[in-house]
């Protein structure tokens, strides 16, 4: 049975955020807020784990997963990145976008693009999320909480703990955030392409 717990989302509290990674460091997965929309996470590096997200959303595994990020020096680690690419960051994190970049040896060969060796990577703008990262000091590995047969994001915590609560160990409360996804640029693409136009304005990427 999942735990659910009210987080303020201009005020975590911190003993829920601290309790929150309890539950990823155990190697579970939790429902969190992002600022495109909810997302299910789990510790990075934990197969397990990530074998119960795709069997909740029934991916394959050329399914690309993210890492969301703390800020951009976090991001350095775990993608490689020029000069150029980093001015770019700088200038849209946090916010709604995915950046697909090639991986560094940091990211586990299962999460990668089986073709391209490469990742997505997120720096969200909405605090519970930051505090979780804060308080995990390291990426969360995490997908869209788009279910088999929906058109749509989850956006009622309570219906997540209906559908979830066996699936899940925690659902986090964190007030609406959204139905759209991000949007998705490839950053591997000479010049940057974008990928799928989400939540975040692509129009600085139209040629």
């Amino acid at each position: 049975m999942a735990q659910f717990f009210q987080i303020h989302p201009v005020n975590p509290q911190p003993r829920l955020i601290r309790r929150s990674v309890e539950i990823l460091l155990a190697g579970g997965i939790i429902v969190y807020p992002t600022d495109s929309s909810y997302a299910l996470g789990c510790q990075l590096g934990e197969k397990d784990a990530m074998e119960r997200i795709r069997r909740i959303r029934q991916l394959d595994d050329k399914h690309n997963f993210t890492l969301v990020c703390r800020d951009l020096s976090e991001i350095t680690s775990y993608a490689k990145i020029d000069n150029l690419a980093f001015r770019l960051l700088k200038s849209l994190t946090p916010g709604p976008y995915t950046f697909i970049h090639e991986a560094t040896k940091l990211v586990p060969r299962r999460m990668l693009n089986p073709k391209r060796k490469a990742i997505g990577i997120r720096v969200p703008d909405n605090e519970i999320c930051r505090a979780l990262l804060q308080e995990l000091d390291q990426p969360i590995l995490s997908t869209t909480l788009m279910l088999p047969g929906h058109e749509h994001p989850l956006t009622d915590p309570e219906e997540m703990r209906d559908i979830l609560d066996k699936l899940v160990d925690l659902v986090i409360d964190g007030g609406f955030c959204g139905l759209d996804a991000t949007t998705v640029v490839d950053m591997i693409a000479e010049p940057p392409e974008v990928i799928r136009v989400g939540k975040g304005d692509a129009s600085q990427f139209e040629q």
